[in-house]
């Protein structure tokens, strides 16, 4: 054990939102020790490192919801962090796109969610405004979105946790060991990893992929399922990357819980494309054969998961062929930008994204926190999470003012 010396809360997951919340308690409790544990060698390795590196807008979510208003409120936050802290980042726009007709009424839908939840300087355009802002690109309509923008979520990651050691010397950011247990006595906590074990007061999960799990062993009593689904990307060559200027989205289809293939220009200049969504069969795999019979049992024995199969069938499969088809991944680009040829695209990275599933096949879509006794759990926070990390910290560090008795 490390020396007895007590922390005074534990975060567990070294990904954006455990790292952003350590950060906000730390900011506003400096005296505090704290500690987060995350078991890679390198923080933010999963979900935050391997998504498309958008700041979101705002503008797909329910006015009302956790989603829409800690995503404008986390977006500003994390615009001004990353100025002031020299993060790569470029707040450039985008413009979600109708190509055909039975695409306006939903598109009018998100304009006007848009503007319910306050994102700022939307507009509808046509499609001569569509083609000025991206000219490759044919549809019929679109809306302009200036506030959305590109960040290097890694790097913001590994600032929040040099800023928690800076302000506090005694806390602690630890790599490469796995929580394992957790045994709860009456003044403290004995956190026991895969190297060690530490003593802390309070703890905070934000296990992302593993987030029920590590929620059902603290014995919450949690219906609701973890499953895994696979982004695969594709990226532009060099000689095409001239046909994307920013971020290009198509309208979402609303029967699918997904956004939709788009064109993301990352923080490096590369161009992405995609991702798609696939069932994965590991919950933290990233090849398309990647298997793990825990995690495929896990999913192939819960009902939501064939619940949410069986209503999206036939998006289901053919996003499943697109998984193993760079022609029919391509033909999906050009509806957007038509022009695109097998020679403009090349295989990119893949990444994972937690999607907590009800028994009856519902997504969860919100976010979702909660506490018990001496932990607090985020058990769902799938995009615009990382958009939303710092007002999801702030509102962590609220409930653990209230039931940790900080201060």
């Amino acid at each position: 054990m490390e020396n007895q010396k007590i922390y005074d809360i534990t975060v567990v997951g070294g990904g954006i939102v455990g790292v952003a919340t350590a950060y906000k308690i730390q900011l506003k409790y400096p005296q505090l020790k704290i500690i987060v544990i995350e078991k890679e060698q390198h923080l933010a390795n999963h979900q935050t490192g391997n998504n498309s590196g958008v700041i979101h807008s705002g503008l797909y979510y329910k006015p009302g919801s956790k989603k829409a208003i800690t995503c404008v409120d986390g977006r500003k936050q994390l615009v001004k962090f990353a100025q002031e802290h020299n993060i790569k980042h470029v707040v450039c726009g985008k413009v979600v796109v109708a190509v055909d007709e039975s695409e306006l009424p939903f598109m009018n839908k998100i304009f006007e969610n848009g503007v319910a939840n306050n994102t700022e300087g939307i507009e509808k355009i046509d499609a001569k405004r569509l083609k000025e802002i991206e000219p490759f690109v044919e549809g019929i309509a679109g809306i302009w979105v200036p506030c959305t923008g590109i960040i290097d979520y890694r790097a913001t990651t590994e600032k929040f946790a040099e800023l928690v050691v800076n302000i506090q010397p005694q806390s602690k950011i630890v790599l490469g060991e796995e929580v394992k247990e957790y045994v709860h006595q009456e003044n403290e906590t004995t956190v026991i990893t895969s190297k060690n074990s530490y003593k802390t007061r309070y703890m905070i999960f934000c296990g992302g992929l593993q987030a029920d799990r590590l929620a059902k062993k603290d014995g919450v009593k949690l219906k609701e399922r973890v499953v895994g689904f696979r982004g695969d990307y594709y990226d532009l060559t060099e000689e095409a990357k001239h046909k994307v200027k920013n971020l290009i989205y198509p309208v979402p289809n609303p029967d699918f819980p997904f956004l939709g293939v788009h064109f993301t220009r990352m923080t490096t200049g590369d161009i992405e494309c995609g991702p798609n969504a696939v069932f994965t069969f590991k919950r933290e795999g990233y090849g398309k054969t990647d298997f793990d019979l825990k995690d495929t049992i896990d999913a192939l024995t819960y009902k939501g998961t064939w619940k949410l199969f069986l209503s999206n069938i036939s998006f289901g499969i053919n996003e499943y062929r697109r998984a193993f088809s760079k022609r029919l991944f391509l033909k999906t680009l050009q509806r957007m930008i038509p022009s695109l040829t097998m020679e403009d695209i090349k295989p990119g990275r893949a990444g994972v994204r937690a999607m907590l599933l009800a028994e009856d096949g519902d997504t969860r879509d919100d976010f979702r926190i909660e506490y018990q006794g001496k932990s607090i759990h985020v058990l769902n926070a799938p995009s615009p999470a990382a958009t939303a990390c710092l007002a999801i910290g702030d509102a962590i560090c609220e409930m653990a003012s209230t039931h940790f008795n900080l201060g």
